[in-house]
């Protein structure tokens, strides 16, 4: 299976930049996509960016295209989502995840990381 540890996320006021990142680790050999998706309380989780294994076909929601870069550091088994220009409405967990076959849905998740951005 596929472990996936996200991390960085942190308080921040409206307007600033946060980096989060995530760890993957295992049989990683057969992940296809990977993405970020983030959840408020009180609502449905939703879509945020998504990549492939080998860093191509970025894939952004229209709430954070221009704002949000989503990369990958094979080295180190690494995707990251650079946020910026951050809004209230960005606060959420947001969760790492991974599928083995594109469009076939996400099989493995992370354990999220918190973010909150300030007024």
């Amino acid at each position: 299976q596929v472990q996936l540890v996200e991390s960085g996320g942190g308080l921040v006021q409206a307007g600033g930049s946060l980096r989060l990142s995530c760890a993957a680790s295992g049989r990683t050999f057969n992940i296809a996509t990977m993405g970020w998706f983030r959840q408020i309380p009180g609502k449905e989780r939703e879509f945020v960016a998504r990549i492939t294994w080998s860093g191509g076909s970025p894939t952004y929601a229209d709430s954070v295209k221009g704002r949000f870069t989503i990369s990958r550091v094979n080295a180190k088994n690494t995707m990251y989502l650079e946020m910026n220009s951050l809004k209230p409405e960005d606060t959420a967990v947001y969760y790492c995840a991974a599928e083995d076959v594109p469009f076939g849905g996400y099989n493995y998740w992370g354990q999220g990381t918190q973010v909150t951005v300030s007024s």
